[in-house]
């Protein structure tokens, strides 16, 4: 009995050591390089997507259901894509929810972003987790023809992420209000009408639904750019100062966005970072991040707070980390992984600055982290 001819692969994943993974593509068509890593959630691939801290990497899905519940408006964190592609085990499938406006491959089509499915995730989950990340070249040519020689030397040839500043990149253009609160049901998005607080959140790539959770909280939230001074911060007489999530190496950024943190702390105004906040934040007090193996990324990952024992589930996305190690002796470590031990919050001893690692406005938990909002509302009082 005859079989049926295999269809030829439209996409190649190509890392730097030389290994090929062929599969099916889907998306944007042409070619990217980037840092390749893998994220645990099984839900969430549009917020992860356009989750600005994912700029510069290509995002293995560990789950094999990527794109069955389609995409829609509300879901994105910022305006397009900013992971440079994805990789899935199993094709999208047509969307089954009831708020699908879209199906995966189309948006990413769209938005010029490229995918590829038929993959062993799995294997290339056990490489990135042995070997680190690597650095890869994807491409998709619906005709299948890859130069994947080629493919592999433009991997070897990406700078990568150390000692790259990406927040620039994916900053705001310019200072603007934010006033749209949490999502709940079943009016949807709300507006704050009576906020009690006045904050800045200096945007090194602002997730939208953690301006959401200020705003949620009580506070009149003014998102400035990356590159705001401590002077363009303080001109707001800010109640409080947030300091976003964002992509890259938290000592590059840190050349310009260290000093305005310094200038900001000088003032003994209420502080709280998330991510690259977080670790920028521990720079301006005296530590120092180091570059992980392959990072943190997922929805599941427990969190525990140190003084209370309390186990938080928690989102993660960071490839880089506070080195606990070298904390000073005026700040104390709030929150480790259970995973690694590794560092995911920090306090100043007799102020109110402090700063988590992981994405308490993500929901995994799903109400593990909220208080990490009311916590800065409260230091504002």
């Amino acid at each position: 009995m005859a079989h049926a001819p295999q269809p030829h692969p439209t996409a190649c994943l190509a890392l730097a050591d030389g290994t090929l993974f062929f599969g099916r593509g889907f998306g944007a068509t042409g070619e990217t390089t980037a840092e390749l890593c893998f994220n645990t959630a099984m839900t969430g691939y549009q917020e992860i997507m356009t989750d600005p801290s994912y700029a510069g990497q290509i995002v293995t899905f560990t789950f094999p259901h990527i794109g069955n519940t389609g995409v829609n408006a509300e879901d994105d964190e910022t305006a397009d894509p900013v992971a440079a592609g994805m990789v899935v085990k199993w094709d999208p499938t047509e969307p089954s929810s009831w708020r699908a406006t879209q199906n995966l491959s189309e948006w990413l089509a769209g938005r010029g972003r490229i995918a590829i499915g038929g993959v062993d995730t799995r294997r290339l989950t056990r490489a990135i987790r042995h070997q680190g990340a690597p650095h890869v070249a994807l491409a998709h040519d619906p005709d299948g023809n890859f130069d994947a020689a080629g493919l592999v030397e433009k991997a070897r040839s990406f700078v990568g992420l150390e000692g790259m500043d990406l927040a620039k990149q994916v900053t705001c253009a310019q200072s603007y209000r934010w006033d749209e609160m949490r999502w709940a049901w079943p009016e949807g998005y709300t507006r704050q009408e009576s906020p009690k607080h006045k904050v800045v959140a200096v945007d090194y790539g602002a997730k939208r639904n953690i301006l959401r959770c200020l705003a949620s909280a009580g506070c009149e939230v003014t998102v400035l750019p990356a590159t705001a001074t401590a002077e363009d911060v303080l001109a707001h007489a800010p109640d409080g100062v947030f300091l976003s999530n964002g992509p890259g190496d938290p000592a590059a950024t840190g050349e310009y966005a260290v000093p305005m943190i310094k200038g900001v702390l000088d003032k003994d105004i209420p502080v709280f970072g998330i991510c690259l906040g977080h670790q920028m934040l521990a720079l301006a007090l005296g530590a120092k991040t180091i570059k992980m193996n392959h990072g943190h990324h997922g929805a599941n990952h427990p969190v525990k707070e140190v003084e209370t024992g309390k186990v938080e589930i928690t989102s993660m996305n960071h490839g880089f980390a506070v080195d606990s190690q070298t904390l000073p002796d005026d700040v104390v470590e709030t929150h480790v992984s259970l995973f690694d031990g590794s560092n995911c919050g920090i306090r100043m001893r007799d102020r109110p600055v402090f700063s988590v690692q992981h994405h308490p406005e993500a929901s995994p938990g799903p109400q593990d982290s909220f208080y990490l909002f009311e916590r800065f509302a409260a230091s504002m009082n």
